[in-house]
């Protein structure tokens, strides 16, 4: 998921003013050391007698800062002493702010979580996948493939999938999920859904909660492990939930009955699948508008002998000898279609 070069510079300046924030402390000490310091300086030595502009002394004191004094020493304990302890200040504080703040904001990949939380602000319109576990993660395969933008709340950073998502340029918000603290992260308000797909039933419900509540109008999807659990929360909460081992069961069952089936789903209360089947006999010379009138069976993919493929073929299309076609149609109907091709053999 490539993201666009104007919300990308944008996410650039919001986080350079959040690393700035973090890091104010190390940019007081550094402003403190380098124009207090050089103030001090400046002071002492027109006291001694020997003025110098302050300029000359801000610059000084900054090279102090990395060992390098630009001017004599004087012989005068005050001067001594500042001249001693500048270096030593000034070599922590850039080591330990400068150094890693240049590193946060420079690195090429950056795991940084102020970042991925700064990119989640640039989002508008987007869903939230809270969990990167096995079906977090083939929820946000087919985000990628439909081109959707998300931002991944993940509680593991050691969790298998993390770096494949953040290979995607998708955001990953290391964050317990059932923290309202994580949505806000996410850019809650300006989602258009959120999928609950931790491994976690109760977790998942305190997500739903929590998006409706800060987020009246999104759309809460939902995994549940507990099949009575599903059709409870569906009624109460007002969100699609599923159980997945209720959607896994007619796949399961239809491929058990005929290896060509590749997915079932239910629809109306009938069981619907989708499957691969070689153009036969009976099926050559036909049009796919007469396979479905007469077997009730939609062909929704083509792959012609010569290789070429057609999806959503017209009604006038003719199937011929060698083609290999995807339908979806209900079972009855193709184990119907299956018993005449198998007679007409």
């Amino acid at each position: 998921m490539i993201r666009a070069p104007g919300r990308t510079l944008r996410a650039q300046l919001v986080y350079l003013w959040v690393l700035v924030r973090r890091f104010k402390v190390t940019f007081f000490s550094l402003a403190l050391l380098v124009f207090g310091g050089g103030t001090l300086m400046w002071r002492l030595y027109a006291h001694i007698g020997q003025p110098i502009s302050w300029s000359r002394a801000v610059f000084g004191a900054y090279f102090l800062l990395f060992a390098q004094p630009t001017m004599e020493i004087p012989d005068y304990g005050p001067l001594e002493v500042l001249y001693t302890v500048i270096p030593p200040l000034g070599i922590v504080t850039v080591a330990e702010g400068l150094v890693r703040f240049a590193f946060l904001f420079f690195a090429k990949t950056r795991n940084d979580k102020e970042w991925f939380a700064v990119l989640a602000q640039t989002l508008k319109d987007h869903v939230i996948v809270c969990g990167a576990g096995r079906v977090g993660f083939r929820v946000f395969e087919q985000f990628v493939k439909l081109d959707v933008p998300m931002v991944v709340i993940e509680r593991d950073e050691e969790a298998p999938f993390v770096s494949a998502i953040r290979a995607a340029n998708v955001p990953v918000l290391i964050e317990d999920v059932r923290a309202a603290r994580a949505l806000e992260q996410a850019n809650i308000k300006a989602a258009r859904a959120i999928v609950c797909a931790t491994d976690d039933d109760l977790a998942n419900l305190n997500i739903a909660l929590d998006a409706r509540r800060m987020n009246p109008g999104i759309r809460v999807v939902m995994r549940l492990f507990d099949d009575d659990l599903v059709a409870k929360t569906k009624e109460a909460f007002q969100v699609e939930a599923y159980s997945t081992s209720a959607l896994a069961a007619p796949a399961l069952a239809a491929a058990a009955l005929d290896p060509t089936i590749r997915n079932s789903f239910e629809v109306g209360g009938r069981l619907m699948v989708v499957a691969e089947l070689q153009v036969d006999a009976l099926l050559d010379g036909r049009t796919v508008a007469e396979l479905r009138d007469e077997c009730g069976t939609l062909v929704v993919h083509v792959v012609r002998g010569d290789g070429s493929v057609l999806f959503d073929p017209a009604g006038s299309f003719r199937l011929g000898r060698g083609d290999r076609v995807t339908i979806q149609a209900t079972l009855s109907a193709y184990q119907e279609l299956r018993a005449r091709m198998g007679r007409a053999a």
